[in-house]
């Protein structure tokens, strides 16, 4: 599925039956991926007890991307503001870390 977000045609999977007692997953895939390669088989394992949101962020999987700096904080304004748009107020988040400072010595 597909929400209007922040500019963006944000492209979403919702796996699983919501359980009013309980919250839902939010899978964020990795950097330069996407929630099948990142994830595997998880989303589906999840979903036989939770239900799962699977998102994918700018410029990944199928979500275009657009002019604009792909930065984490507008990736995490994005996830919110979809979850606002779902009418879901409250979830656990389960993340790929995205990136890694390198330092040199």
């Amino acid at each position: 599925m597909y929400a209007d977000i922040n500019g963006l045609k944000m492209f979403y999977e919702i796996r699983g039956t919501s359980d009013p007692a309980g919250v839902p997953v939010v899978l964020l895939h990795g950097a330069i991926s996407a929630t099948g390669t990142s994830f595997g088989p998880l989303p589906d394992l999840l979903a036989q007890t939770r239900q799962v949101i699977a998102v994918e962020q700018q410029g990944h999987g199928r979500t275009a991307d657009i002019d604009r700096p792909m930065l984490v904080q507008a990736m995490a304004d994005d996830t919110l503001a979809l979850l606002a748009h779902l009418g879901i107020g409250q979830a656990d988040l389960f993340a790929v870390r995205r990136w890694r400072t390198c330092r040199r010595r």
